[in-house]
């Protein structure tokens, strides 16, 4: 329709133009939600506004406005950028090591480093989002619930991997493993940010070492 358009008036559009147009707006998308993670992080998902980035970037309201729309558009991108940033920093790294109880242990790991290294100022951001959600229906919770059900699977699959390989007992419930390693988990990212405490990564640690040694093989 813009070839058309474009046409019509005598002129045709510049493809190098238009991939340029294209290389700036992916520019200005990843500069906003680089924000916006680290903004909501702290002061939560209802803690972005489009006004307020433009003004933390120096950019134009409408230019963001035209990128995302509505605050809750915002958000879910938001969402998007930071299983991104997730997945880059705990999943991959722990998918390179093979399948059996080292595998868990790197997930688990990863996990703890991805919280205490401040990857995300307010630590981790789906910890933040999800209880800022949890009660309230709609598009934003149900983005952050299936990344939660994502989360929880993988811990799952990784732990009847390791019972496939004869690592983890087979009599061991995967999913109630997977539930408590993730609350361990939990618990050391919210009582780092509510004590001001990096102590308690070595005591989640410490927890979860003894729940994987008493539940292999």
């Amino acid at each position: 329709m813009t070839d058309q358009l474009a046409d019509a008036a005598g002129t045709t559009a510049d493809p190098a133009d238009t991939d340029g147009r294209v290389r700036r707006g992916d520019r200005t998308r990843r500069l906003v939600l680089g924000r916006a993670v680290d903004v909501a992080s702290v002061d939560g998902l209802e803690g972005l506004s489009i006004g307020r980035l433009a003004t933390e970037l120096s950019m134009s309201k409408s230019g963001l406005i035209a990128h995302f729309g509505s605050k809750e558009q915002l958000q879910l991108a938001t969402i998007r950028a930071a299983r991104a940033i997730f997945a880059t920093a705990v999943v991959e790294p722990a998918l390179r090591e093979p399948p059996g109880l080292g595998r868990v242990r790197a997930l688990l790991d990863a996990w703890l480093d991805y919280s205490s290294d401040r990857r995300f100022p307010g630590g981790c951001f789906f910890a933040r989002a999800t209880h800022e959600f949890a009660a309230r229906p709609g598009p934003v919770h149900d983005a952050l619930a299936a990344a939660d059900t994502e989360w929880l699977a993988l811990i799952a699959r990784t732990i009847a991997e390791a019972q496939a390989a004869g690592e983890i007992r087979a009599d061991v419930d995967a999913d109630q493993l997977a539930f408590d390693l993730a609350a361990y988990l939990d618990s050391a990212n919210l009582r780092s940010l509510l004590l001001g405490s990096f102590a308690v990564y070595d005591q989640a640690r410490a927890a979860l070492d003894r729940r994987l040694t008493e539940s292999a093989s």
